[in-house]
């Protein structure tokens, strides 16, 4: 079956407009251009805007999707399973916070107890699940599958003090790389006391601390762009590089 703009944008939910960026930018051009002017989309093209709605769902930018979908390994079926996993997790996470939501009246309404730790549950699952979606595969493949489970139980383990305390600690965190960065110095005290941070932060998480898996996790925050993004767009270009100078330096010691 066929369809042209008009007909493929009201069957996928999406604008003209959408379809027509789409083409311009080169994710998801018209099977042909007829006679009369009209783009004309197939089977092939219904499949790939199916998928490219499915990383959209899942906040993948468009630069992203497009080097996903048309690289030359692409797996639509894995994919297509991944996604699944993933809509599966996002699921079960809204469960999660509509239950809180429900509980939560519940206590207001003094027909139920409610922990402290239960009252955050839904948002440590929520960072779990971003964490999951961002750099599962790559800290799975770096640490292990059984430390990173250790890791996601120990964090929604936190009572409400640990978790203000985490975030708190995080905040300094950034604060001091960004001062530090300043002197221009990895290695100046200001940011041994970043590294020292970041090791505290860690804390929160990790089951046990060592040097070397601080400092693997610091190579990560510059060969791999979406952690090297997460600190260069809280603290400024560079941020990433000079923590883990900084960490390297640290861990040295």
């Amino acid at each position: 079956m066929t369809y042209t703009v008009h007909k493929l944008a009201e069957l996928a939910g999406v604008s003209k407009r959408t379809l027509r960026y789409y083409d311009q930018i080169g994710l998801l051009h018209p099977a042909e251009i007829n006679a009369s002017g009209y783009r004309i989309y197939t089977e092939k093209e219904v499949d790939l805007l199916q998928q490219i709605l499915f990383f959209r769902e899942l906040d993948v930018d468009l630069d992203t999707i497009k080097s996903i979908i048309y690289s030359a390994d692409f797996d639509r079926k894995k994919a297509l399973e991944e996604h699944r996993d993933r809509l599966l997790d996002k699921q079960e996470h809204i469960r999660m916070l509509l239950e809180n939501v429900e509980k939560s009246i519940q206590a207001m309404e003094r027909k139920v107890e409610m922990t402290d730790n239960e009252k955050f549950i839904g948002f440590k699952e929520e960072k779990i699940a971003e964490n999951e979606a961002n750099y599962g595969e790559e800290i799975r493949e770096a640490y292990g599958k059984e430390a990173v489970e250790v890791a996601n139980q120990k964090f929604r383990g936190l009572n409400e003090e640990q978790y203000r305390k985490m975030e708190a600690v995080e905040q300094r965190l950034f604060e001091k790389l960004k001062r530090a960065m300043q002197g221009g110095d990895p290695t100046s005290p200001g940011a041994m006391q970043t590294a020292e941070l970041h090791r505290e932060w860690l804390s929160f998480n990790w089951s046990a601390y060592s040097k070397e898996a601080h400092a693997g996790l610091a190579e990560m925050y510059v060969h791999d762009e979406r952690f090297t993004a997460y600190y260069d767009n809280k603290i400024g270009e560079g941020a990433a590089q000079f923590l883990r100078d900084s960490i390297r330096h640290y861990t040295m010691q």
